[in-house]
């Protein structure tokens, strides 16, 4: 069977690569896993705050950051839909990132969620050695959540979710191995406390565990199997309220994926650190709940752990509830992946309807160009049921 090779290697590695995707330079060590697309925030509001969304104001995309502040929403019913372009700065128009959420209050003090996350990938040309073409696919990845959530007495709650993954990047079978659709079942813990006084001003904070669940194959090889991006997110967001039609909220987000870092004990021919067979066979055969615990003791100390923090940051100005103005910025370590982006965005709200759009700024040049430069992002919010 000839060697089977992608046009789009770049995209498929960004999107569903495995360990041994990235050492460009002996310092870089990234954390890689499979369906990445789970790291994406789709609420396009938290994008125009620099991707922060922990312990900012409950609303239908809460399903996404922290499903725990869901109790605490002023409304008895919420849906949100999002819509994110993705690769635009490359011309690209066939990869999009769509996401459908919404809630229900069962009483003041509990709630079910659900959330829908659809990544589709274009279309991807497959060829052989010599670039004859093979074949054509059209890859595709989603994830459906479900959740409940409840009050902890007056200002703290706690949520709890179940998420199947599907990830369908390629089917069929070359140079005698058979790929096939990758999935996972994975659960979230999210707590929240809510410190702000009933004017809205205080300080809010949560805590998140996500995606801790199986991890994913692509392939009839039972031993190639990928982590899916478990996570540790702190959220804090405070807002000073100056009267009835003025306020503003200031947030941040800090996050680490909770997936040990593969051991880079060997030189390639161009003098590049990376993993031995050997590593990355003991690498691969770790246990899930293991890992998790052994994400924060491997990859260089406490200065690797550090590093592995990404960090945003964001504002949100709302003139009478209705006018809403954002930005923010997200960080991250040029060893861990090296994504910094400005982002702004704006809100509106009408009665039961909310539109909310945000843009990140082109940031980075070459391969630390990030995929959504120049990129604008929309959403619709309905709240309904009536408020308090």
């Amino acid at each position: 069977m000839k060697k089977v090779t992608l046009k789009l290697t770049a995209l498929v590695m960004l999107l569903g690569g495995t360990i041994t995707v990235s050492y460009a330079q002996n310092k870089i060590n990234v954390v890689t896993t499979a369906v990445p697309f789970l790291r994406i925030s789709p609420d396009t509001r938290s994008s125009g705050m620099g991707d922060v969304g922990i312990a900012t104001a409950p609303d239908a995309n809460a399903a996404f950051a922290n499903i725990a502040r869901t109790p605490f929403a002023t409304s008895k019913i919420g849906i949100a839909v999002n819509y994110t372009p993705w690769l635009r700065d490359l011309a690209v128009n066939d990869v999009f990132l769509a996401s459908l959420a919404g809630y229900y209050k069962i009483t003041d003090g509990q709630a079910i969620s659900l959330g829908v996350r659809y990544f589709k990938l274009g279309s991807i040309q497959f060829t052989d050695a010599q670039g004859v073409e093979l074949q054509k696919y059209n890859p595709n990845e989603f994830a459906v959540d479900l959740g409940y959530s409840r009050k902890l007495g007056k200002k703290n709650s706690l949520g709890l979710a179940i998420r199947y993954i599907n990830s369908d990047l390629a089917r069929g079978t070359f140079s005698n191995v058979n790929y096939k659709a990758g999935s996972s079942i994975a659960g979230d813990l999210h707590f929240y406390h809510h410190g702000a006084k009933e004017n809205g001003q205080g300080l809010n904070w949560g805590l998140t565990l996500s995606n801790l669940g199986s991890k994913m194959s692509y392939s009839s090889d039972a031993t190639q199997k990928d982590f899916i991006p478990a996570n540790l997110g702190l959220g804090l967001a405070y807002t000073k309220v100056f009267d009835e039609s003025n306020k503003i909220t200031f947030a941040l987000d800090l996050n680490k994926l909770l997936v040990p870092t593969a051991k880079l004990d060997s030189l390639s021919n161009t003098g590049q650190r990376i993993p031995t067979d050997a590593s990355l066979a003991k690498y691969r055969d770790q246990g899930v709940a293991s890992s998790w615990i052994k994400s924060f003791g491997e990859g260089g100390g406490i200065n690797n752990e550090i590093q592995e923090v990404n960090i945003a940051i964001g504002a949100e100005y709302w003139y009478n509830n209705q006018f809403g103005f954002r930005a923010g910025y997200f960080y991250e370590n040029p060893n861990k992946g090296n994504r910094k982006y400005f982002t702004v965005g704006a809100g509106i709200k009408y009665s039961v309807a909310g539109l909310n759009f945000s843009y990140i700024f082109p940031t980075g040049s070459g391969t630390s160009r990030i995929p959504l430069s120049n990129t604008y992002r929309f959403g619709l919010v309905f709240e309904m049921g009536g408020k308090k």
